[in-house]
């Protein structure tokens, strides 16, 4: 599951101040250490349906007393792209007992040679729908651009080497099984308007395998728990306003998610996972085409 996108993130910003989704960007610093431990071939990323069930687990002088969610997530191979659907529901209570109720609704097209992305980002917060995020982006060697379509129509340029969310959370995996230190590239996922978010990655530990965990199909691989911190390219505060830790097994599910709000902080636990069917028939390479080819389409409207 992206990262970013996880990637159990939830994408925009709501109340509190905080982004419900990854929202930020990191500075020269960390750009430059981005480029100074380049990452390596990606590993191969796994088709799968995920739901994961949030509690509360501490809050830190906020308004927020209570706090349940539920995270679904579902990466689809579309033959030369990834598909990717993220619905989040989040209810909180005040100290003064006043429900709060977010549902996010994500979905991207993601080129797998990380040429392009489709983008959308719904949210409704006590059933009233904030403005949408939706748009397309494309990345070239020097850099890219974002084209807006939605909540108002503008263009907006990418740093070069800037990452689509699939691509971000398989250079995380490689990274972390390369061994390599702390990496900090640029996340774009069409979470917020402003373009290109900034990340810095931890890495806290390996798991090697037989991993425990509840699901078989995952107990085989190895995992790499892992911390992203999330800035905001518009300013110069050093400061993350999102940050969320992962525990990633080496075919981009994730089944162990930490979500840090500031405010209060949420984990979130696997509770349904199932590995999704791989197209048998995509166009080969050259144009040629196999026993059909899917081809990809725009994320639903």
């Amino acid at each position: 599951m992206p990262a970013d996108a996880l990637a159990f993130l939830m994408p925009r910003a709501v109340q509190y101040g905080v982004p419900v989704g990854r929202c930020v960007m990191v500075g020269m610093t960390l750009a430059a250490l981005w480029r100074a431990t380049p990452v390596q071939a990606a590993p191969v990323m796994a088709a799968h349906r995920a739901v994961y069930d949030l509690t509360l687990v501490a809050v830190s002088g906020g308004d927020v007393v209570t706090a349940e969610g539920r995270l679904t997530f579902v990466l689809s191979d579309m033959c030369s792209a990834w598909s990717t659907q993220q619905q989040l529901r989040l209810r909180t209570v005040d100290r003064e007992g006043t429900e709060t109720v977010s549902d996010s609704d994500y979905a991207v097209l993601e080129e797998k040679d990380g040429s392009s992305l489709v983008f959308r980002a719904d949210q409704t917060e006590n059933g009233h729908p904030a403005p949408r995020i939706a748009g397309e982006a494309h990345m070239r060697p020097t850099g890219g651009q974002v084209h807006y379509t939605d909540p108002v129509a503008h263009d907006v340029t990418l740093p070069m080497g800037t990452l689509f969310p699939v691509a971000h959370t398989a250079a995380v995996i490689q990274a972390g099984q390369d061994g390599q230190g702390p990496i900090a590239p640029f996340l774009f996922d069409g979470t917020v308007d402003t373009g290109a978010l900034g990340t810095y990655v931890l890495f806290l530990g390996h798991d090697a395998p037989p991993v425990a965990t509840t699901f078989p199909a995952l107990a085989p691989l190895a995992a790499q728990r892992v911390h992203v911190a999330y800035y905001n390219t518009t300013t110069r505060d050093m400061t993350p306003v999102f940050e969320t830790g992962m525990r990633y097994f080496s075919n981009g599910v994730a089944d162990r998610v930490d979500m840090d709000f500031g405010q209060f902080r949420m984990s979130g636990t696997l509770r349904e996972f199932r590995l999704l069917p791989v197209p048998d028939h995509c166009p080969l390479p050259g144009g040629a085409r196999g026993h059909g080819g899917v081809s990809p389409a725009h994320p639903p409207a």
